[in-house]
Formats: C-alpha cells, structure tokens, sequence
C-alpha cells in the first residue's frame, strides 16, 4: 500500500480538480486499486459500509459507460472508471459483519459476560440497526417518522428513520469514501472527474448490479490534458459559508 512521493493532504486538495479531458496514457491499475482501497477507510455512518466500488479497466466497458454516460469528455477519454455504488439493500449483511467482528474483538465468552460498553455495542447492531433500517413499502419508516416525532416532543430522538432518509445516509457514506478515493489519486498525481450524469438503468445493466443498488457516481481517471480543466477554480467567498457560534 505504500506510496512514495506523495503530496501532503493540503496539497492534494488543492491540487484536485475536475479534470474534463485525460491524456490518452496509461496509469498503473494497481496504484488506483491502492486508493480505492484507501477509499474504503472513509467515514461511513454506524460502520455499515453501503457502498461497493467497480473498478473498470476494459476499454470495452469504459466505452459502454461512457456511452451511458452521454458522452461527456471525462468519461470518454479516461483511461479508467471507478462507478461508486451505493448498498443499502446490504444492511443486513453488513450488520452481521460488524456483529461477527465485535463478537471477534469481545473474546471467546457469553453475552452474559460482556462489559457495559461491550453490551451497548452488541445492542446497537442486534436491536437500534434493524429498527432504523427495517421498512416495507416506506410504510414502517412512515410509522417510525410519525413514533419518534411524538417521542421527540419530550426528549432528543433520532429522527431520519424513513426509507428514503436511509437511501441520504448510504449516498452521503458512499460519497466520502468518493472525495477519499480522488484525494488519494491526486496525492500521487492522477486525475479524476466525479460524474453525476449517465443512465443509471443501463450503467446498472452493464455491471449487471440489481435493481436495488444505486449508483452514486462515477468517477473518471487519468493524467490530465492540458486543456482538460476548463477553467480557474471559482469559490464564492469563505465569509458566505462560515459560520461561527
């Protein structure tokens, strides 16, 4: 996993950009491996990890995608894609792998000796993680919205328990291990450009996912062009979106 020569953090945001057009060279598929590796150690809400990355080096594939993707430059011209893929049909699965993990972590002893803290953890995953994530139809989150909006009333509650709250905090997991993976390519000088724009129906037929994953974004790489940034990096001011209290 070592990378030598890297920038440091500070440099490689600033040196990230949304890169249009790549250099028709090749970059070295195991060290964008590496990053999307790097890409699985983001943050990710309650450690469920709802996301699966898709690594494409057939140009055959590449230009399916960027067919699906309309075309656009930076899907076209990249000498690899990275389609970010969001799971929340997998939280029982990945429950289970958090609950094996624990148990892994407690010893081999009963539950009825785990500490406190050992129990609160156990807990979280076997009772609070299907509560939240358990619906049917958006039906239960309706129920759930309406239960902790009256608990909520008398003291704090988590309050984002419907479906379409819980598909927001897969997208927002899959999203930082996203800005991970593109920090840690521009870290070691290679480009990418985060798409929002393709047919997710075909792009899901093409890596033949189900209907039930979502595609995040996709993300463009490569060396880029020299007309492959459109243009200087425009912010609106820093005071607009600061807020001290």
């Amino acid at each position: 996993m070592a990378i030598t020569n890297e920038k440091s953090v500070s440099e490689a945001i600033k040196y990230r950009r949304s890169v249009r057009v790549f250099k028709k060279e090749p970059i070295d598929e195991q060290k964008v491996k590496n990053c999307i590796h790097l890409a699985t150690l983001a943050a990710t809400s309650s450690n469920m990890q709802l996301w699966e990355f898709y690594h494409i080096v057939s140009p055959d594939i590449i230009k399916e995608i960027a067919g699906a993707s309309f075309d656009q430059n930076g899907a076209k011209t990249a000498q690899q894609l990275l389609v970010v893929v969001a799971r929340k049909d997998l939280w029982r699965k990945r429950m289970q792998a958090n609950i094996s993990f624990l148990k892994s972590q407690f010893g081999n002893k009963p539950e009825a000796e785990y500490s406190k803290r050992e129990k609160f953890a156990m807990n979280y995953y076997k009772k609070i993680i299907p509560t939240i994530y358990t619906d049917f139809l958006g039906i239960l989150g309706g129920i759930k919205f309406l239960a902790f909006y009256i608990i909520g009333l008398f003291k704090p509650i988590y309050r984002q328990a419907r479906l379409s709250d819980m598909r927001i905090v897969a997208h927002k997991s899959a999203g930082l291990a996203a800005q991970n993976f593109m920090i840690s390519m521009a870290a070691i000088n290679y480009d990418t450009c985060p798409m929002e724009g393709f047919d997710s129906l075909r792009i899901k037929k093409i890596l033949h996912l189900p209907s039930s994953a979502e595609i995040n974004m996709i993300i463009g790489c490569g060396l880029r062009d020299e007309q492959g940034i459109y243009g200087e990096r425009f912010r609106i001011s820093f005071e607009e979106v600061y807020h001290k209290i």
